[in-house]
């Protein structure tokens, strides 16, 4: 249920205030399911071509392939609200082509057996967390500062063990990984939440169709990097 003091205060209706959550969650939850199937067929189309995976992989290729969907996420971030919703919903469809790409190696490491075991293990562990979020009375806004910090440790630990190639580092990373983007799911839901109840309490609903793309990109991550760590303890190897 909606925050209902913060509703009173503005002298909104609840039962509206509710009915267009519901409307927006599924919105969020739509969106990101359409990236992660956008995700899906790339990586997997692109990972049953082995010369378009050497191609991809080999040489300063590499580079362009993972840190292109990195670029498209910061370009999002930053030109949201310049952008139209339309052109918005686009460029999310092409970070998650981007990110299919990027991820495709999988495919050629792990067996299609595992990857849906893990895949369908994160969804449970993803649809658990984000009605946590969504549920909870407690606030848990203090997560996030902690939670980024723990990112940005973890992306500059990524890149050292780039060149250290520690097994040691790599199984710590993946679980430290697990537990913050496990944290972070529950935390964003309920971001998303709160946000369309500040944003309908104060009439502000020209903005929500870009913030529910926001929103699904913010769980897509989630879940695409909870399955990501978690593939690394229950991927059966090629």
């Amino acid at each position: 249920m909606a925050d209902y003091q913060t509703i009173n205060r503005a002298g909104i209706n609840a039962v509206s205030i509710d009915e267009g959550l519901r409307a927006h969650m599924s919105s969020v939850y739509g969106i990101m399911s359409v990236g992660m199937a956008t995700t899906g067929v790339v990586a997997y189309l692109t990972g049953q071509n082995d010369a378009l995976l050497a191609t991809l992989f080999t040489g300063g290729l590499r580079w362009a392939v993972m840190f292109a969907p990195l670029i498209m996420v910061f370009f999002l971030g930053s030109m949201i609200n310049r952008l139209s919703q339309t052109a918005a919903r686009l460029s999310f469809i092409i970070f998650s082509a981007l990110m299919g790409l990027s991820i495709s190696w999988i495919f050629a490491v792990y067996t299609g057996i595992s990857i849906t075991q893990t895949f369908f293990t994160t969804a449970i562990a993803f649809g658990g967390l984000s009605l946590y979020g969504y549920t909870t009375k407690r606030d848990i806004s203090g997560w996030g500062s902690f939670l980024i910090m723990g990112v940005i440790g973890l992306i500059v630990a990524s890149i050292l063990n780039i060149w250290m190639a520690s097994s040691a580092m790599t199984f710590a990373i993946s679980v430290i990984g697990l537990l913050i983007f496990a944290g972070l799911t529950a935390y964003d839901t309920q971001k998303i939440k709160n946000t369309y109840i500040t944003m309908a309490s104060n009439g502000q609903t020209d903005w929500l169709g870009k913030a529910a793309i926001m929103g699904a990109l913010s769980l897509y991550l989630d879940f695409l990097n909870m399955f990501m760590f978690l593939l690394h303890f229950m991927g059966g190897r090629e």
